[in-house]
């Protein structure tokens, strides 16, 4: 089971970063991360919703391992991860502002 899933983990990934290569949208993690807040805005937990952003470095390590002799793989997992990392970090940017707001006011 634990392999199934990691398997459609890894097709999503790669999906993911095929379709960030062809079709590059510089505002792209910005996008992403504004449907995140919307959530936040809506009453999700900020931290619930980081999880739903975030890939645990400890999951690109072993899958990593796992396609250590394909180069083309492990290069869409780095650029699928970097990906991730932007639109956690604008997230979590937005996710401060609001606070900040709410603090003033």
């Amino acid at each position: 089971m634990r392999h199934a899933v990691f398997e459609f983990i890894l097709l999503f990934l790669m999906a993911q970063a095929t379709i960030f290569r062809e079709e590059f949208d510089p505002l792209a993690p910005q996008r992403e991360a504004a449907l995140f807040y919307g959530l936040f805005l809506r009453g999700h937990s900020a931290e619930a919703l980081r999880r739903d952003i975030d890939l645990p470095k400890k999951l690109i390590d072993k899958l990593m391992r796992r396609h250590r002799n394909e180069i083309a793989v492990r290069e869409k997992l780095q650029r699928v991860y970097q990906y991730r990392k932007q639109v956690l970090a604008v997230f979590d940017e937005l996710v401060t502002r609001e606070r900040t707001r709410e603090r003033v006011q």
